[in-house]
């Protein structure tokens, strides 16, 4: 994978259904309970930032699930070059 197509990458996540799925919790609990800002957690669920290994094992403890049901890859098929 060349440099500008690993740049160009998305990380797809499902972070506001783990959300509502938890009883409608808030961006900033969510972000409380991780440690970062109530605009990380939204920047997240945009997909305009990508978190850490670290913080995305966080927020995956958070909902009690593996961390490959809240983030992904988009299918390569898909991509555009």
């Amino acid at each position: 994978m060349d440099s500008k197509k690993s740049a160009d990458m998305k990380l797809l996540n499902n972070v506001r259904r783990c959300r509502f799925d938890a009883g409608e919790m808030s961006q900033q609990e969510l972000a409380d309970r991780v440690g970062v800002t109530r605009m990380t957690i939204y920047s997240i669920e945009k997909g305009r930032y990508v978190p850490s290994a670290a913080l995305a094992l966080k927020i995956a403890r958070v909902f009690e699930k593996p961390m490959e049901e809240i983030f992904s890859l988009p299918d390569e098929e898909g991509d555009e070059a």
